[in-house]
């Protein structure tokens, strides 16, 4: 019996790459010989910009990472823009908005730890069927997990957590836009206070929420439990 032998899909990826460059590097040498079909012409100039955009955003990430090439420079002679000033971003200079508030070690949700209630009332336990049917998750644990709680320590690489930002040039402002569709309101609101206890304030512009088309009637006031 003959075996066929498997090509995995990155090896496939690969060739198929090659193979694209090598095509493009014919057309180019096509073009520049004195073939003057428009497709040609129409299809190298798209490579070039292509391979331009490349190169830029490839520099853009050069920007962040200290001592590698591409990494602007202060102006010779000493001279020091006041607009852009030298050195890296202080973890004070990154304050969020908002400090997570101090947490009740033993209370719900706390630090990342689950969600545990026993012996739920009747109408706890329709309240949490309710919730299950309407959005598929514990409505009724997140409902009484503190809406600034803590997920504990972070998980993040060291190589992450110790990574420096230069100031000039300055880190972009972003905006933080949150869609949702009859969504429960203590997960959106958590996710909203998540982003306030998170992220750097000089650098978030806006925190938008944009309602897609929900159909649930009104939205209430949420009031935490304790």
């Amino acid at each position: 019996m003959r075996l066929r032998r498997r090509v995995s899909p990155l090896k496939l990826a690969v060739l198929g790459g090659v193979l694209f460059m090598l095509v493009l590097v014919v057309l180019q040498r096509d073009v520049s010989g004195g073939i003057q079909e428009p497709w040609f012409e129409d299809l190298s100039n798209r490579k070039e910009r292509m391979l331009e955009l490349v190169r830029g955003a490839v520099n853009n990430l050069a920007f962040q990472i200290p001592g590698q090439p591409g990494t602007p420079q202060l102006p010779a002679g000493g001279e020091v823009d006041k607009n852009c000033p030298s050195g890296f971003y202080t973890q004070a200079e990154l304050k969020p908005w908002l400090e997570r508030p101090p947490e009740e070690p033993h209370s719900q949700g706390a630090g990342g730890s689950a969600f545990q209630k026993d012996n739920l009332t009747p109408d706890e336990k329709k309240e949490k069927e309710e919730g299950m049917t309407r959005h598929c998750f514990n409505q009724f644990a997140s409902d009484r997990i503190s809406l600034h709680r803590s997920l504990g320590e972070d998980t993040r690489p060291p190589e992450c957590v110790e990574r420096k930002f230069r100031r000039c040039p300055p880190l972009p402002t972003t905006s933080v836009i949150i869609v949702f569709h009859n969504e429960a309101w203590s997960t959106l609101l958590r996710t909203v206070y998540s982003v306030l206890h998170t992220a750097p304030a000089i650098l978030l512009r806006e925190i938008i929420l944009v309602d897609d088309a929900s159909t649930a009637g009104g939205c209430g006031v949420y009031q935490e439990r304790r």
